[in-house]
């Protein structure tokens, strides 16, 4: 009896189905579609095997941006090159962008109206509540000994104590990764799995030199991507004004985010509201609930950021086009990210000190996400925050006469959502959403 031929090759389109269906299915926030991601191209297909997997996120951890989107394209392009990572990456944003599109558009035809308004206020509750899961949850994988735990501490000190720029923290964190690695223990992911190897390893094993044919398309590729990515900007500086400001900041933003979804929201949340004023804190809340509603990236709120500051200029086609910026300036670098660095960092697999810089970095954004969490629960729960300041020291504290008592019982019923009951981020915010409308009926 014949032994069973082991399963070909992906080719590129069942490729795309796969990449197609991860956009679509990809919700829950960074965590759930890593785990999405894992299960459909390591556990289900063996397409790529879990140390390739694990080291992939590894460097899209440590780079600006949105991770998942980007662990995304690194292994689009493992599997088939560059049209592989322009394919997946793009299939993993499009239809969540398409979505949160569509609802920026309600939310500035509707959102005024009481009733839309009311389901707005419950789904800012709600989210408070999944940024503090958020926060539990990478702890508990990030912080694993005295060291780790010392630098998260360190990381939210200097970002609500000292308003020191949130780049600095991360550089500093990575810095002290790499240079004391035996001192960080990086977070585990899942063990690599016996077994036959995976598609991939074995493809490579017959094919030595894949790598270092893709590499040549991927840096031309990557050029390419930073010139298209950085052309409409320089464009618009001239001109000056809402577009402008837009195409600048995203794009500075691109650059300077590290750690994942959560860290780029303390960034925009401080510049986008504070200084551009494009929206208010309450607004940023709403976006960041629309933007847990729909699959693919969490970051997709700044879409919803770039249409509100758009709309402001130039009513709905002025939203439509700070939409359309937005996405390309955030996105397009994430592109020339992966074409010119993964080429390089497949051949890093055991570099201690990569190893290093990413567990440090992994601590330091549990501090991101706890000051994160609580810029947010200040304006959720309390109607007035006020600044103070002592030297150095500059602390928002609440007012404590103006508690929202509504907002709070609104964030218990999430948090027994989410933590009790586990309902999960969809079915919580619902109910969130459904009580805000509930209690806002009834005079709250």
């Amino acid at each position: 009896m014949n032994a069973e031929p082991p399963p070909a090759f992906p080719t590129f389109a069942e490729a795309l189905r796969v990449w197609f269906r991860i956009g679509c299915l990809s919700f829950g926030g960074p965590a759930g579609q890593i785990a999405l991601m894992h299960r459909e191209v390591v556990d289900g297909r063996r397409w790529v095997s879990d140390a390739r997997f694990l080291h992939a996120l590894n460097f899209c951890t440590l780079l600006p941006g949105p991770e998942a989107q980007q662990l995304a394209t690194y292994l689009g392009w493992l599997l088939h090159g560059v049209r592989g990572g322009l394919a997946a990456g793009l299939l993993f944003v499009l239809p969540g962008a398409l979505v949160m599109l569509a609802l920026s558009v309600l939310y500035v035809a509707f959102g005024a109206v009481p009733l839309v308004a009311a389901l707005f206020f419950g789904l800012q509750c709600a989210v408070l509540v999944l940024v503090v899961e958020a926060l539990l949850r990478v702890a508990r994988r990030a912080l694993r000994g005295g060291v780790a735990w010392a630098a998260a501490g360190a990381a939210f000190a200097a970002l609500f104590l000292f308003r020191l720029p949130f780049p600095l923290v991360v550089a500093a964190a990575a810095l002290a990764g790499a240079l004391l690695p035996g001192r960080f223990v990086p977070p585990s992911h899942g063990a690599a799995k016996d077994g036959p190897p995976a598609l991939l390893d074995a493809l490579l094993a017959r094919e030595p030199g894949r790598i270092a044919r893709l590499a040549g398309a991927a840096r031309r590729a990557g050029l390419a991507t930073l010139a298209l990515w950085l052309l409409p900007v320089a464009l618009l500086l001239p001109a000056g004004g809402v577009f402008a400001d837009v195409g600048w900041f995203f794009s500075k933003m691109a650059v300077v985010t590290f750690g994942g979804a959560y860290a780029v929201l303390a960034y925009v949340a401080q510049e986008a509201v504070e200084h551009y004023r494009w929206l208010s804190a309450e607004q940023m809340l709403t976006g960041l609930g629309l933007a847990e509603t729909t699959p693919g990236p969490l970051i997709l709120v700044l879409q919803f950021v770039g249409f509100l500051a758009g709309h402001a200029a130039g009513g709905f086609w002025g939203g439509a086009a700070g939409s359309l910026l937005t996405l390309w300036v955030t996105f397009a670098p994430c592109f020339a990210f992966i074409f010119l660095g993964a080429p390089f960092v497949e051949r890093l697999h055991d570099q201690l000190r990569l190893k290093g810089a990413l567990a440090g970095v992994t601590a330091a954004v549990v501090g991101v996400i706890a000051n994160l969490a609580l810029w947010f629960g200040l304006r959720v729960l309390f109607g007035e925050v006020r600044e103070v300041r002592a030297g150095p020291l500059a602390v928002d504290l609440p007012v404590l006469s103006s508690l929202d008592p509504a907002a709070l019982a609104l964030a218990a019923l999430a948090a027994f959502c989410l933590f009790g009951a586990r309902l999960g981020v969809v079915a919580t915010l619902g109910a969130a959403a459904l009580a805000g409308l509930a209690v806002r009926m009834a005079g709250g």
